[in-house]
């Protein structure tokens, strides 16, 4: 009678795929996800979650001073009668939806120039990371403070989600040299493989090589260089917000808020403590979703 064996070689599990049981065994990257999973679900909903719009004033149940915790407003209220829970929750959905337009933008421009500087090397690369260096040479915060100010000098009055434009503008272009740099130096180790070789002498288009055979194996430090993004942009976002340059009114953000709330810190501490405790955690768990993606997508850490 004829046997099988009953050992056989278990396939190899792609680094991505390692990368992604990595992560869900990791206790501290499951409460992160679950929490900035909330905070997505709340700025989604905020408008069902919450019983008065941001911008609502209830000056008829309370005096334009800003009132403490009651039954109808459960955070109380802000200096001109404004709930600060509708607020809180509707100025996590500005953040959010911030980040993730600043997040694409310096993805586009960051990932297109560090590819094609790391591919195509020589002058290309020479002229694009002198322009990078550049860039590095000014504080991201000073110059999206300067570019957000000279945008706004001569646009006074933007209607609407207009007003978001500079903030878009300003942190976006700040952002993407990070970016760029990684892409480009993982790109130089990659451009030698036999399997880009092997496209390139097949007749594959430069194009498809970047974005068929190079951009899938970079994937995992851009996420991680991503992810870590993510932590800056909103705290940048809070700062100029705070400085008077990021969102306008009527919009709410958590550094409007914080900035508003100065004046009551020693008769009123919950109007500052409940947006910088906000701001605070959501950078902090951001920051440590980054460390577990770094820690999973290491190759030096894998068995």
């Amino acid at each position: 009678m004829t046997t099988t064996s009953a050992s056989q070689e278990t396939p190899a599990q792609s680094p991505t795929a390692d990368a992604i049981q990595r992560l869900r065994r990791n206790p501290v990257a499951k409460i992160c996800l679950l929490y900035l999973a909330l905070l997505l679900f709340v700025a989604l909903g905020a408008n069902f979650l919450t019983r008065y719009p941001y911008d609502f004033q209830d000056t008829q149940r309370y005096a334009v001073t800003p009132s403490p915790p009651d039954s109808h407003h459960w955070l109380g209220t802000d200096e001109i009668g404004r709930d600060i829970l509708s607020r809180l929750l509707f100025g996590a959905r500005v953040s959010l939806g911030v980040t993730a337009v600043v997040i694409v933008l310096e993805a586009l421009i960051g990932i297109s120039l560090g590819l094609v500087a790391g591919y195509r090397g020589g002058k290309t690369d020479l002229f694009l990371m002198r322009l990078t260096d550049i860039m590095f040479a000014f504080p991201d915060l000073l110059l999206a403070i300067l570019l957000t100010a000279i945008i706004r000098s001569g646009n006074q009055a933007l209607p609407g989600w207009l007003s978001f434009g500079p903030l878009f503008f300003a942190l976006g272009i700040v952002g993407w040299p990070g970016i760029a740099r990684l892409v480009r130096g993982q790109a130089l180790g990659l451009r030698e493989k036999e399997f880009i070789e092997a496209a390139r002498a097949t007749g594959v288009k430069e194009r498809d090589i970047l974005l068929r055979h190079l951009l899938p194996n970079l994937s995992g430090p851009i996420i991680v260089q991503i992810t870590q993004d993510v932590a800056t942009v909103i705290l940048a976002e809070a700062t100029l917000s705070f400085l008077g340059l990021g969102v306008q009114p009527p919009f709410p953000s958590w550094g409007t808020m914080i900035n508003d709330s100065l004046r009551y810190l020693n008769s009123k501490p919950w109007l500052l403590l409940v947006p910088a405790l906000m701001l605070a955690v959501t950078v902090m768990v951001v920051n440590f979703l980054g460390d577990a993606l770094r820690d999973a997508f290491d190759p030096r850490l894998r068995q």
